[in-house]
Order: C-alpha cells, then sequence, then structure tokens
C-alpha cells in the first residue's frame, strides 16, 4: 500500500508494506544516488533491526555507519543531539550525505531534527518501528527533542524524502508499547474518521487484534495525517486538530518525568481530561466522553494519572507552542468524526486541568 503525500516543495511516498524492512536498500535507492547514510537508532531497536537494513542498504550501494543512543525519552535532548553531531563529523558526512531513522518516535523525532540542522541539512528518511511513529511521528515533517521546560520544545519542520513502514517489526514490541500505539490511532478516529471508530469498535482490544488489524490501522491513520498535512504543512490551521489530547499529554509527560508515562498514555490520559472539561462547558457531548473513557479503556490506555498536580502542569502548560501571548488554542472534538480550535486565555486553562 503506497498514500501519497503530496506537498509542493517536497512530495514524498509513505509506503506500507509486510516484510519491507529486508528491501531497504531497494526503497533507498529509487530515492537517492548511492551516498554515505547515517543509521541512526537507538540500542533496543538496533540489536533487532540494525544489521539488516545495514546490509540492505550496502548491497544497494550506500556506504553505512550507525548511530545509536540509549532509548527512551530522556535520551531525546541536545545532549544526544550533540553526540550525534560529533558522529557526524567524524565520519566526514556533508550535505551530499544523508540520514535513515530507524525506531520508535523519539528516533524518528530527533534523528529527523539532526538531520534538519547539521550543516543546515541533510536529506533523510524516516523507518518507524513502532505503532506511535508508524501513524503519527515520522509523517509530516516535524522535528524536536525535550527541554527540561516542555516536550518538543526545540524543533523544526523538515520533510523527509520518504517513509517506509513494515507492520511486522510491530510482533517485537512490548505489549505496554503496541497499546501505547492505539492512543494516537484513536485520536484520529476521533477528529476526521468515523468509519476507522467503527471499525475500532468491532475489534475485541486485544494485543493480538491489533496485530491482526495492523495494516487498516496503520493505513487509514496515515490517510488522516496526510491529508492534515498537505492542507496544512506549517501548523498554522487544521494541522492543528492533530493535538486532540496532547495539550494536556506533554504536560503530564512532562510532569511524570519523561519515560515514565509513554506518549500514546499521555495522549489518552489528555483526551479524557479535555473531553470532561469541555463536556462541564458545553463544548462536547456527554456521551463521547463516556465513548472515549470506553475506547481507551479496552485497548488498555490509562484514563488518569496520578499523582495529578493542577499547578505543575499549569506551569508546563504556559510553555507550549500552542501557546500565544496570553492565550491558547486547544482542540475538541463536537462530535465524532470532526474537531475544532478552542481558543481560550491560558488563565482558564486551569479549568480544564480540574478534576
Amino acid at each position: 500500500m503506497k498514500l501519497r503525500v503530496n506537498l509542493l516543495n517536497n512530495p514524498y511516498d509513505i509506503v506500507i508494506d509486510r516484510h519491507s524492512l529486508a528491501e531497504t536498500g531497494q526503497w533507498a535507492r529509487q530515492l537517492w544516488q548511492p551516498q554515505k547514510v547515517a543509521l541512526i537508532t537507538d540500542n533496543h531497536v538496533g540489536a533487532l533491526y540494525a544489521e539488516k537494513v545495514k546490509l540492505s542498504l550496502e548491497d544497494a550501494g550506500f556506504e553505512v555507519v550507525v548511530f545509536d543512543f540509549l532509548e527512551g525519552e530522556a535520551s531525546k535532548n541536545l545532549t544526544t543531539v550533540d553526540k550525534a553531531y560529533k558522529f557526524l563529523v567524524q565520519h566526514s558526512l556533508t550535505r551530499s550525505d544523508g540520514i535513515v531513522a530507524l525506531g520508535g518516535g523519539v528516533v524518528g523525532d530527533l534523528a529527523g531534527f539532526v538531520a534538519s540542522t547539521y550543516m543546515r541539512g541533510l536529506h533523510f528518511l524516516q523507518i518507524p518501528t513502532s505503532l506511535t511513529a508508524q501513524v503519527d511521528s515520522s509523517i509530516g515533517g516535524k522535528t524536536g527533542v525535550n527541554t527540561a521546560f516542555a516536550k518538543n520544545m526545540v524543533g523544526t519542520f523538515a520533510q523527509p524524502d520518504g517513509v517506509l513502514i513494515d507492520p511486522e517489526t510491530l510482533k517485537t514490541l512490548g505489549e505496554r508499547e503496541l497499546i501505547e500505539g492505539m492512543g494516537e490511532v484513536i485520536k484520529y478516529a476521533l477528529i476526521a474518521d468515523p468509519e476507522l471508530w467503527q471499525d475500532l469498535s468491532n475489534m475485541d482490544g486485544s494485543v493480538h487484534s491489533i496485530l491482526e488489524h495492523a495494516e487498516m490501522i496503520i493505513y487509514r491513520s496515515c490517510n488522516v495525517k496526510r491529508e492534515t498535512v498537505v492542507e496544512d504543512e506549517f501548523d498554522n490551521g487544521r494541522r492543528l486538530y492533530l493535538n486532540f489530547g496532547h495539550t494536556i499529554g506533554h504536560a503530564v509527560e512532562a510532569t511524570a518525568g519523561y519515560g515514565q508515562i509513554m506518549h500514546g498514555e499521555a495522549v489518552a490520559i489528555g483526551m479524557v481530561q479535555m473531553a470532561r472539561a469541555a463536556a462541564k462547558k458545553g463544548l462536547m457531548p456527554d456521551g463521547l466522553t463516556e465513548d472515549i473513557i470506553a475506547m481507551c479503556q479496552k485497548f488498555g490506555l490509562p484514563v488518569a494519572y496520578e499523582p495529578w498536580e493542577t499547578d505543575k502542569l499549569y506551569d508546563v502548560l504556559k510553555h507550549d507552542k500552542k501557546a500565544r501571548g496570553k492565550s491558547i488554542k486547544t482542540v475538541i472534538v463536537p462530535e465524532l468524526g470532526s474537531a475544532a480550535i478552542n481558543q481560550m486565555p491560558l488563565e482558564e486553562m486551569k479549568e480544564y486541568l480540574e478534576r
């Protein structure tokens, strides 16, 4: 299966194909001339797949060096970025060379950031191996790293030359790592795809059902992301809808300590909290809040987090990228399959954090 992200300046394809990891070299050769390539991954994914991808790229005529770092959200920072820069310098990568990101969302975000900033920009490819990365973070060109102040506070917009998704990699994820990706999938269904919501409703919520329906889940989610990015590449309008659950979710991730709560788990918590608060204000239907809770719980996602410290969460929210002066743009779902921007005074966000 293939989806075209038809951007004006840098169109590219999302390829979804089982067992395609072993064909990485042939895929890359269709996009790039033979050159030096830095394969960026983490220690866990690298142990599973780096050699296979490296050999495939080398067989296609690429010269490959591998940079890996300690897995986890706690490594997605400027310290790791600096180590990557040093690695690229040591291996003499130039602006005619490329970077391949192999891993989950942390790897993709960090590798994309490194690619877009080293020597003012190298071209790069995304090979996402987690469900969260396959349905969301590998697509659309957002790169970024965390700081002590907020998640993804430092970043760029930089589109890849292609995205290769092999659903077989989901089989090597831990149960928690697979399930957390469903937070983003449920979000897509809520904001833009009632048919996907119905498909999810028909599933039993088990790990087996996620793996069995992986192509459908990935394709439909990617299609929503693709359409949104093409319409609003730089996050000025419709693309903000993709942040449903994220404003509060990012604050949860930051206050809990990066890596303690996974991204998709935080998104689920954020969606539930936003829905409850918006329903109290008459901005979302009560019934939809209960449906969101039930769907998240069916797939094993958390819908609450303790300790819930409103003041700490609010302090983080003040640094959110969607804050503008003394106001902030949040996302609500007035009805299943549609989303809307709800701009409010930043101070009012305290009410949305009340339990």
